[in-house]
């Protein structure tokens, strides 16, 4: 029996290192509220899809849109609040 084996060199070679680092790290736990927001609008959204809409499924649409554009909000106003070195005031 012969075994078919591949004798070339993987193209690309792993990271030694394959954990997110800190920064990475940060940067998710600070878009999280939004993750969330959007799963939400999603999850109104697909449970509407099977039938017909009622005001109760317009209304949790609705309000899963508005806690997405507040996370939305949130997130621009923190990454505006940052500010580098040398920024004029």
């Amino acid at each position: 029996m012969k075994f078919i084996v591949a004798r070339q060199m993987p193209v690309t070679a792993l990271p030694p290192d394959l954990e997110p680092t800190g920064a990475e790290l940060d940067a998710l736990e600070t878009e999280m509220p939004l993750v969330l927001a959007e799963v939400e609008l999603l999850d109104a959204l697909i449970a509407q899809l099977d039938r017909a809409p009622s005001e109760f499924d317009a209304r949790r649409i609705r309000r899963a849109r508005n806690r997405v554009l507040d996370a939305r909000r949130d997130l621009a106003n923190r990454a505006a609040g940052l500010t580098v070195s040398g920024d004029a005031a």
